[in-house]
Formats: C-alpha cells, sequence, structure tokens
C-alpha cells in the first residue's frame, strides 16, 4: 500500500519552529471505507490549530501533517509504547475515539502490516521534517525552540475528570526544555488569572516533546494543550469563534515572541532544567 504524502513545511527565520500534528482531516480513500460513522465523524480533530496560531510570529518555522490522527498519531511513540502508563490514551494507529468508541468498522481494523506502512508513509517523513528544521535552525542561531501546538475538547472522561484547564502545559516534569522556556510560557499564560493553567498535570509532553527536546544539545521542546473551548465551539460543525479566539491569540503570541527574544539573546545556551 503506497500514499502520495508530503508533511506541510514554512522554513522562517526564527529559533522557534512549531510543531502541528493533528490539525489535518485527510484520510485516503482506502482507510475512509473502513471507519464507521464514529470515525468518519473525525471528531477529535485539533480543528482550526493553524488558524488559531496563523500569523503570531511571523519568524517562526511551520510544520504541520495533513493527515488525520485516526489514521496514525504523529505525536505517538512508533514503537507503540504508552505515553501515559495506566491511564486511557489512544494509540499509534487509534481504534477508538477519545471517548472510547470504536472508529473503525467490525472486522476492518488495520493489521501490524498496515500499521507499519501507516508510520513508513505519514509518521516518518513528519518527523524527518521536523528533525531537519530543528538542526537547521540550531546550526543558524545556536539554538531551538520546538513549540508543539495542541488543542482538544474540555471535557473527556474517557481521558480525565473534569473539565480541563484552558492552558495545559507539558515539558515532561522540567526535563525537555530551560526553565526558563517554561517559566515564561506559565507566567504569560497566568496574566489572566481568570483562565486556568497547570504544568505537566494530564499532558505533560507527547513523543515530539520528549523525543525533541534536549536542552544539552540546543534543543528545547514544549508542548501546548488548549482547551477548545477558549477559541471554538465544541461540537460539530466545530466553529471558530473569533472573540474567543483573539483573546487567546493575544496569550499566544506574547508566549512566542518573548520565547524568541530569549533565543535570539542567547539566554537559552546555557539554560539548565530540572535534572
Amino acid at each position: 500500500m503506497t500514499y502520495s504524502f508530503s508533511p506541510l513545511i514554512k522554513r522562517g527565520d526564527s529559533p522557534i519552529v512549531l510543531a502541528q500534528p493533528h490539525g489535518g482531516t485527510d484520510v485516503p480513500l482506502t482507510v475512509w471505507g473502513k471507519f464507521n460513522d464514529v470515525g468518519q465523524s473525525l471528531a477529535d480533530t485539533d480543528w482550526h490549530i493553524n488558524r488559531l496560531y496563523d500569523g503570531l510570529l511571523e519568524t517562526a518555522s511551520v510544520i504541520q501533517t495533513p493527515m488525520h490522527r485516526y489514521v496514525i498519531d504523529a505525536n505517538r511513540d512508533p514503537a507503540g509504547v504508552s505515553l501515559y502508563p495506566g491511564q486511557n490514551t489512544t494509540t499509534l494507529c487509534p481504534l477508538t475515539d477519545f471517548d472510547g468508541r470504536p472508529i473503525y468498522r467490525d472486522g476492518q481494523e488495520p493489521s501490524e502490516d498496515e500499521v507499519e506502512a501507516r508510520r513508513a508513509e505519514f509518521h516518518a517523513p513528519y518527523h524527518e521534517a521536523i528533525a531537519e528544521e530543528l538542526e537547521r535552525v540550531r546550526q543558524k542561531f545556536g539554538v531551538a525552540v520546538l513549540y508543539d501546538c495542541h488543542s482538544i475538547r474540555s471535557n473527556i472522561p474517557f481521558l480525565f475528570e473534569g473539565a480541563l484547564p484552558v492552558f495545559n502545559i507539558g515539558t515532561n516534569g522540567g526535563l525537555t526544555c530551560a526553565l526558563q522556556i517554561e517559566a515564561i510560557t506559565v507566567d504569560s499564560c497566568r496574566q489572566d488569572e481568570s483562565v486556568e493553567t497547570v504544568v505537566n498535570a494530564r499532558f505533560k509532553g507527547g513523543w515530539t516533546t520528549r523525543r525533541y527536546g534536549q536542552p544539552e544539545s540546543g534543543i528545547h521542546a514544549i508542548q501546548m494543550e488548549t482547551a477548545q473551548r477558549a477559541y471554538m465551539f465544541e461540537q460539530s460543525p466545530w466553529t471558530y469563534a473569533p472573540e474567543r479566539a483573539n483573546k487567546t491569540r493575544a496569550v499566544l503570541k506574547t508566549i512566542l515572541s518573548k520565547l524568541e527574544a530569549q533565543a535570539l539573546s542567547g539566554e537559552f545556551a546555557s539554560a539548565t532544567t530540572r535534572r
């Protein structure tokens, strides 16, 4: 099974690289026919994630995958190892949605060979693009900051209890980036005390953050999981809400601008993490 696929890459002139693994809605026809109605709803998309971040930092590089996460999740370990052992989650090639409901027609779930084919065709090229861009940026600026852009519905009992805070920051316990990067992000979010922000709670950073976050080598990574109520309506047809979004975009713009300024100043070159 062979697909024609390439990640979407915008090369910028900044130490900041934005990764967007879950905003795509493409599904190969051969896979689409295997999905049931739940799968074909594509409900767990990071809806409008590119629009949410568009133009906030014009100089930043942006890497997206157009492929939907139900085909293969670009933010999962390609070896299939769980990011959150003991907790409900979805797999490299998900078999259920975020509510625990099957997404495939009976007997149409992908085989091991199919999972490997999807990994090679979709997952690997996306991460090759990220790795190449991070190295290009690091060579030019002496440092690279990977900012992994995510969003999710506010209430998903299968995955977490209660309503998710608006800003969920993940650095794998402070291991994937300099302390200053985490502090800038947290402090910027907490300027508005009416909006709840948490760090390394339910979302500690996915495989992307954990794989590339190597501060000792000059590459830092941080994940931002934003509750979708902060910029859109959380039910089909998943409509963007400009007034809400503009407030959230202002916070995200502050974060990215400060991260870029500090990175260009050399502040992160000798920064430490909580190791």
